[in-house]
């Protein structure tokens, strides 16, 4: 017999909605810790409803369904280096954990930037889906999984890529383009007004190359 809030539901009848939202929701937290959790679950599953089984089943699944390599690089990436500064006792906080975000939002530049808007963790950010990334971290789940359940409710968040990192010490600035000479200035927080043709931005790397690059070269 299944019991949700006082009201009794016997074997072989429906349970009432939710108690297999309550379903779906300790699937989810339990599944998406480890995959193991899907084994044991699934097992169990055998002795319920029929109903609730096949909904909690299927959310089980989706918890444990992993990403791509190449997906959701810039939201893992981000949340993992956040997850480093919280305290025990922020770790199972969701608003602690979002004012944590948020703070690592002030510094963030490019791409993690961009990643801190779509969540809502700017001045300016025009929605907020905040609790959609902390309540989930508050359980305990893996920043691959939390990513992975923040692209289905915005695509864009799973897109963002790292800019691949031009190594200076190895490269030839000839074979550049002059969107990657434009990048190594913009990195250094550089401008070059006066450049014009591509030698125009080798020059002026090369100048600036003793300043940012003294301990490298």
């Amino acid at each position: 017999m299944w019991r949700m809030r006082g009201m009794p539901v016997r074997d072989g009848q429906s349970p009432p909605d939710n108690c297999v939202k309550a379903g779906v929701d300790v699937a989810e937290r339990t599944c998406a810790r480890s995959s193991s959790g899907f084994s044991s679950l699934a097992t169990s599953l055998f002795k319920m409803n029929v109903n609730i089984g096949t909904a909690v089943l299927l959310a089980c699944i989706s918890a444990v369904a992993s990403l791509r390599a190449d997906e959701c690089e810039v939201c893992i990436g981000f949340l993992k280096k956040v997850s480093q500064t919280f305290t025990d006792s922020e770790k199972s906080n969701p608003k602690s954990i979002e004012t944590r975000f948020k703070e690592a939002c002030l510094s963030s530049k490019g791409k993690e930037n961009r990643f801190c808007y779509y969540l809502g963790g700017l001045e300016e950010s025009a929605t907020g889906i905040l609790g959609e990334m902390s309540k989930p971290l508050s359980w305990g789940m893996p920043v691959e999984k939390v990513c992975e359940k923040l692209k289905k409710k915005d695509a864009q968040i799973c897109e963002l890529r790292y800019e691949k990192q031009i190594d200076l010490n190895n490269v030839d600035l000839k074979k550049l383009k002059v969107r990657d000479l434009k990048k190594i200035l913009n990195d250094w927080e550089e401008t070059c007004d006066d450049c014009l043709e591509k030698g125009d931005y080798i020059k002026r790397i090369e100048q600036l190359m003793p300043k940012y690059m003294h301990g490298e070269l």
